[in-house]
């Protein structure tokens, strides 16, 4: 058993993790078959949309294991219980912000008639998501975690690999348009897609800072270099 003298002299990240441990091992000793085959008495798919608007608003690191149980309505035992670890909701929170929320971008691209036109939806769809009443503003994907940050390699990695897969994304819908005649024969591909990455990663910034809709369709109009 951890001390809690011991526990309250650590980082607060893992303070709060090593709580929880101390709370479910007294759990444990007290009702040693009360959580082990208890049936799931709370809704998961709406436990998990309030995580992922704690992580959303908080990012990673900010989000306390306390800010999650109180949002999802649940004790410690039964986020682990459900989830693993608060890196494994995480992870499933940010494929829900992906399929919900985060989508649109993603229909854009394949639902125009043109890279230009895709794009620009694409954008569009953006300003709209990062600056929308009643949501935190800016995309989870992009702030939620820093990638590299300290102790948290994983979800920095895994947020990476979530932006790169954008990236392609976008490659790939201008290289079908470059096929199609759309683009100018010798047009930078590669680039253009990491140059209209960082146009999102931007807007997603700025509207976490404050920037209004109005401000983040400020660039929403394709680059006179693809046209």
């Amino acid at each position: 058993m951890i001390s809690t003298n011991i526990i309250h002299r650590l980082d607060p990240a893992v303070n709060d993790f090593l709580i929880d441990q101390h709370k479910i091992a007294l759990a444990s000793k007290i009702h040693p078959m009360a959580e082990r085959g208890r049936p799931r008495n709370f809704d998961r798919a709406q436990a998990l949309r309030k995580a992922m608007e704690v992580f959303w608003s908080k990012g990673y690191e900010g989000a306390s294991l306390t800010d999650l149980t109180a949002a999802m309505g649940i004790n410690s035992p039964s986020l682990y219980g459900a989830f693993g670890s608060k890196e494994g909701l995480f992870r499933e929170a940010v494929q829900l912000y992906r399929d919900t929320d985060g989508a649109a971008s993603r229909r854009a691209l394949t639902d125009a008639d043109t890279a230009r036109d895709a794009v620009q939806g694409m954008l569009l769809a953006a300003a709209d998501r990062f600056t929308a009443p009643g949501a935190p503003p800016g995309c989870l994907i992009v702030l939620g975690a820093p990638s590299g940050a300290d102790n948290h390699d994983g979800v920095g990695a895994f947020l990476g690999d979530n932006r790169r897969e954008m990236q392609g994304r976008i490659l790939a819908r201008l290289t079908a348009g470059a096929a199609a005649g759309e683009l100018p024969a010798n047009a930078d591909l590669k680039n253009l897609a990491a140059f209209y990455t960082t146009i999102l990663h931007g807007m997603s910034i700025q509207a976490r800072d404050g920037a209004s809709r109005k401000t983040c369709l400020l660039y929403t109009s394709p680059s006179p270099r693809d046209s």
